[in-house]
C-alpha cells in the first residue's frame, strides 16, 4: 500500500525571465492535492509569474511543470486541470449573476438545466443564492469576488489559482473572505494557490506557505513554521516583527551556541547549520517573545537578557509596542497585550532590560 501523499503540482528548476530580468529563478515546490497553498512574499518578488506558469498563461524559459503527475509544461490553460481567480473582479458587466457563473459552462455548450442546476449549486457554496439576477453594478467589492469564485469553480478543475484574490477588499472585509475561502476549499477539497503580499491572509489561510522573493524559493513550511521557527534570514525579517541581532559565534556546545554581539554575549539553541567558531551570524527573537524588566531584575533560569534604554511606546488597542535603544544604537521591538496597572515604570531615557527565554531565539541563514 502507498501511503506517500498525491501531489498536485510540481515544478523543476522551473525558471522565467524578461530580457535581462529574470522574474522566477530555477524553482523546486511540490504542493500536495488538497491543500491550501500561498505563495508569499514582496511585490516584485516573482509570485504571480510562478502561478501563472503553472496555469499555463505565460511559457518557462527552463524547467518542467507537472500536474497529478503529467507533464503540462507545454500546454496552453484551457488544457489543464487548473482555473484562475484574478486580481480585479473580471465580471462582465452587461450580465447579470447568473450568466457570469455560468459563462464557461455555456462555452462547454452544457445543456441550459445543467448550467442553471450548477450555477445555484456554486451560488449557494459561496452564500450568494438568490442574487442570480443582480448586475454587477449592485453588488458590494465582497460579492463581486464571491461571483469570480463561483464562476472559477464551477468549471470543475481541480486546482484553483487565486491571484491577490482580496486585494482591492478593505481590511474588514479581506478578513472574512479568508474565513470564507477557507471555509470553501475545506468543504469541496481541491488544491488552492493563493498568491498575496499579506502576512496576516497567508497566515489564516494556509495549510502551508512559501516565501517568494527576489525570484526565489527561500523558505517553504506550514504558517506556524515560517512564523515561529524561521531559518531564513529573510523570513524571519518579512514576517511579523521579528528582532535580528547581528553577531560572531563565541563558543558552542551540545546545548548552546554562545554569540558575542560586541557589547554582550547571548546563548542560543544550536543550529542543523553548525557554524564555524568566529564566523558571523544572526540571531532572531519575535517582538511578543520578549520581557521588558527593571534594570536590577532577577532572571529565572534559561533566561537570557541585554541592557536597554527605554524610547517610547506605540499603542494599537490589543498590543502595545515599546522602543528600546541597545548599546551599540540598534532598536528593537517589544510587543505585548495592551494593560492597564502597575508595571515597569516606563518614560524615555529609563534603563531598563530586555529579556527572553533562551528556547525562544533562533539561529538564522543568510
Amino acid at each position: 500500500m502507498n501511503d506517500s501523499p498525491d501531489i498536485a503540482v510540481e515544478v523543476v528548476g522551473l525558471s522565467k525571465a524578461y530580457g535581462s530580468v529574470v522574474a522566477v529563478k530555477s524553482i523546486d515546490l511540490a504542493i500536495e492535492s488538497g491543500q491550501y497553498f500561498v505563495l508569499l512574499g514582496p511585490s516584485g518578488g516573482g509570485k504571480t509569474t510562478l502561478l501563472r506558469l503553472i496555469g499555463g498563461f505565460i511559457r518557462p524559459g527552463a524547467g518542467t511543470i507537472l500536474l497529478h503527475g503529467c507533464d503540462v509544461t507545454g500546454l496552453p490553460p484551457n488544457r489543464r486541470p487548473t482555473t484562475m481567480v484574478f486580481q480585479g473582479y473580471a465580471l462582465f458587466p452587461h450580465m447579470n449573476v447568473e450568466k457570469n457563473v455560468g459563462y464557461g459552462l455555456r462555452l462547454r455548450k452544457l445543456a441550459k438545466d445543467e448550467i442553471r442546476e450548477n450555477v445555484h449549486r456554486m451560488l449557494g457554496l459561496v452564500g450568494l443564492e438568490g442574487y442570480e439576477a443582480r448586475m454587477p453594478h449592485e453588488l458590494s467589492g465582497g460579492q463581486q469576488q464571491r461571483v469570480q469564485l463561483a464562476r472559477s469553480l464551477v468549471l470543475d478543475a481541480d486546482i484553483l489559482l487565486l491571484d491577490e484574490p482580496l486585494a482591492a477588499l478593505d481590511a474588514k472585509l479581506r478578513k472574512d473572505m479568508c474565513i470564507e475561502l477557507k471555509r470553501i476549499q475545506e468543504q469541496i477539497g481541491i488544491t488552492f494557490i493563493h498568491v498575496t503580499h499579506n502576512q496576516e491572509e497567508a497566515m489564516t489561510i494556509a495549510d502551508r506557505i512559501a516565501i517568494i522573493a527576489a525570484g526565489e524559493l527561500v523558505e517553504e513550511g506550514t504558517a506556524r513554521d515560517v512564523y515561529e521557527r524561521p531559518v531564513n534570514r529573510f523570513t524571519a525579517d518579512f514576517i511579523g516583527e521579528n528582532n535580528i541581532f547581528d553577531g560572531a559565534v563565541a563558543a558552542q556546545s551540545e546545548k548552546e551556541v554562545v554569540i558575542d554581539l560586541g557589547y554582550g554575549q547571548i546563548a542560543v539553541p544550536p543550529s542543523p547549520a553548525a557554524p564555524a567558531d568566529g564566523s558571523a551570524v544572526a540571531v532572531s527573537i519575535r517582538s511578543e517573545r520578549l520581557q521588558l524588566l527593571e534594570r536590577n531584575a532577577p532572571l529565572g533560569d534559561g533566561m537570557q537578557a541585554l541592557p536597554g534604554t527605554y524610547l517610547k511606546q506605540v499603542y494599537v488597542g490589543l498590543t502595545t509596542s515599546h522602543l528600546v535603544a541597545l548599546p551599540d544604537g540598534q532598536e528593537i521591538i517589544v510587543r505585548e497585550l495592551s494593560q492597564s496597572g502597575d508595571g515597569v515604570d516606563l518614560h524615555a531615557g529609563r534603563e531598563v532590560i530586555v529579556a527572553w527565554d533562551q528556547a525562544d531565539a533562533r539561529l538564522l541563514e543568510f
